[in-house]
């Protein structure tokens, strides 16, 4: 109830209304969204989830809660995530941290911001966390926070759980999408995809053996999920981050709540709530905020190094 009741029920007023289209370097193109209305000099950047994209309820309950707190706000879409199919054969996948790069450089780029966090949701989280821990202390300093939630930190184990017969619903969504979105592929692609067996294609296994690892440059799903986990990352990461995580998440498998990285590096903090579903963690007040938004805004308010360690 706390995964499925926000999807179907939850509304939330769109807070990054203005759309804004970078190009990338090999000739294509994303698409941020931008609030704005703040004074002031500090921004987070959001990345939405699996086949979600920046307009949806959890990244718009957040960007509300940040933007009641002062902050400006961006949420990118990841290629083919904004309502449009991107230009190339390659869209996105858990490990492409190349392409927060390309945000977080235009930002850097065209505007002054002296204090920017981040926030990643679920596959986006996972990429946010992979992304801090590749470049660890070398990471820029204007970066000053991170907070991730729902993240599936060992691929390989969340992918084979959502095989289940009690997540079925999930995956029906999940595979639904995404052969849409291989069709569209081969009729502009006919020579690099083929949709052969894609109908009967029923787990992220099967699909990301036949496209999501090739079409990216893995060896198949096994590779792919190996080398995009951020498991391995977290050891690295240089900038104070919260992973939030609920024991109840359906997506989740022990693998995928690092304790361990948590007791050994003093910037990565994980906490456990006994209840909150994948990106659940449903609230009622006043003012419509979920627990998981008010808990990343206090964490992020508080993102001065000396104050977390």
């Amino acid at each position: 109830m706390q995964t499925i009741y926000p999807t179907v029920y939850r509304k939330v007023a769109l807070v990054t209304a203005r759309r804004e289209r970078i190009d990338t370097p090999d000739g294509d193109f994303l698409d941020l969204d931008w609030s704005t209305e703040q004074d002031g000099n500090r921004l987070v950047v959001i990345t939405h989830g699996l086949e979600g994209h920046a307009r949806g309820h959890y990244c718009q309950g957040m960007a509300q809660a940040l933007q009641r707190a002062g902050w400006d706000v961006l949420a990118w879409n990841f290629r083919g995530c904004n309502g449009e199919p991107n230009q190339k054969l390659r869209s996105y996948h858990s490990g492409a941290t190349e392409e927060l790069q390309i945000v977080l450089d235009h930002v850097f780029s065209e505007t002054d911001y002296e204090s920017i966090v981040l926030v990643g949701f679920s596959l986006g989280g996972n990429l946010m966390l992979k992304y801090l821990g590749d470049r660890g202390a070398q990471i820029d300093s204007r970066i000053k926070g991170a907070v991730a939630l729902s993240v599936p930190c060992d691929l390989a184990s969340s992918a084979k759980k959502l095989e289940h017969w009690q997540n079925r619903i999930y995956m029906k969504r999940f595979m639904g999408t995404l052969r849409t979105k291989v069709r569209e592929k081969a009729e502009r692609f006919p020579d690099q995809i083929s949709t052969d067996g894609l109908d009967s294609m029923r787990t992220f296994a099967e699909f990301d053996d036949t496209y999501t690892g090739p079409i990216h440059g893995f060896q198949g799903a096994e590779d792919y999920w190996a080398q995009s986990s951020c498991l391995n990352s977290l050891k690295h990461i240089a900038t104070p981050t919260l992973l939030i995580s609920a024991l109840d998440d359906p997506f989740l498998t022990p693998e995928c709540f690092p304790i361990e990285a948590a007791k050994e590096n003093k910037y990565f903090h994980l906490e456990t709530p006994k209840h909150g579903g994948h990106l659940g963690f449903v609230e009622f007040n006043d003012a419509g905020e979920y627990w998981s938004e008010r808990r990343a805004v206090n964490f992020l308010e508080r993102n001065d190094v000396s104050t977390l360690l």
